[in-house]
C-alpha cells in the first residue's frame, strides 16, 4: 500500500525529470530523477519482527518519543506516548496492539511543526480508536507543517493485528498514543522506536 502512495507522489519529478531530458537539460533532470529517488526512499515499507511477548504494546511509528505524559481520556486515567517522525523515519503506522477499529474522528486543525507541544493539540488529525481486550487505546495519526496528508487504509470495524499496517503521513509528522493506566510505559523521552517492533510498554 505504501508503493501506491509513492507512485501517486512520483509521477510529477518523473514526468518533470523526462521533459528536462527531451530538452537535454541535464542537471535539471539529474535534480527530477534524484527527487524521484528520494520519494521511493521515503515510502519505504521494510518488514518487522514481532516481540512476541504477548503483554507487550509496540510502537505505532518509527521516530524519536518527545514526550511521555499522564492523561485521563474519558474519566479513565492513562497515560500519553508522543512520537515524532522526522523526513528520514519510515512513515508506515502500525497498530500498537490487536483490537477492532471502533471509531475513526477525522479533525481539521493548523499544520505546527510536529515537534512543537502545541502540534499535539492544535493539528490537524485522525484519532483512530482500538476496541481490545484490555480496554480502549487511542492512535492519533498528527499532520505536520510538510505533512499535509494523513492516509488510512483501514476502516471502521476492521479487525488489526498487533503489528499490522493502517496508514502513513506523508513527510514530517507525529503519533500519539493513548494507553490507559494498567499498561506499564518502558520508553521515555530521547528513545528512538521502531513502529511494530519496539515495545513502548506492558500490560501489567
Amino acid at each position: 500500500m505504501a508503493f501506491r502512495e509513492a507512485v501517486k507522489v512520483a509521477v510529477v519529478p518523473l514526468a518533470l525529470a523526462l521533459v528536462a531530458g527531451w530538452f537535454e537539460w541535464l542537471w535539471v533532470a539529474a535534480a527530477f530523477v534524484a527527487a524521484l529517488v528520494f520519494v521511493f526512499y521515503f515510502f519505504r515499507d521494510p518488514e518487522r519482527a514481532d516481540p512476541v511477548a504477548p503483554e507487550a504494546v509496540v510502537a505505532p511509528a518509527d521516530g524519536r518519543v518527545m514526550e511521555v505524559a499522564e492523561e485521563t481520556l474519558a474519566g479513565r486515567p492513562g497515560n500519553r506516548i508522543g512520537i515524532f517522525l522526522s523526513i528520514w523515519d519510515v512513515h508506515v503506522n502500525r497498530s500498537p496492539i490487536a483490537g477492532e477499529m471502533a471509531k475513526v474522528d477525522y479533525r481539521p486543525g493548523k499544520f505546527h511543526a510536529a515537534m512543537r507541544p502545541k502540534a499535539s493539540a492544535e493539528n490537524e488529525r485522525n484519532v483512530i480508536q482500538l476496541a481490545t481486550v484490555r480496554g480502549p487505546v487511542v492512535v492519533e495519526q498528527i499532520a505536520g507543517w510538510v505533512a499535509r496528508r494523513v492516509v488510512l487504509w483501514k476502516r471502521t470495524g476492521d479487525r488489526l493485528e498487533r503489528g499490522e499496517r493502517f496508514g502513513m503521513i506523508r513527510f514530517g509528522s507525529r503519533v500519539e498514543l493513548w494507553l490507559p493506566a494498567e499498561a506499564s510505559i518502558t520508553v521515555r523521552p530521547g528513545d528512538r522506536v521502531r513502529g511494530g517492533s519496539s515495545v513502548v510498554a506492558q500490560w501489567r
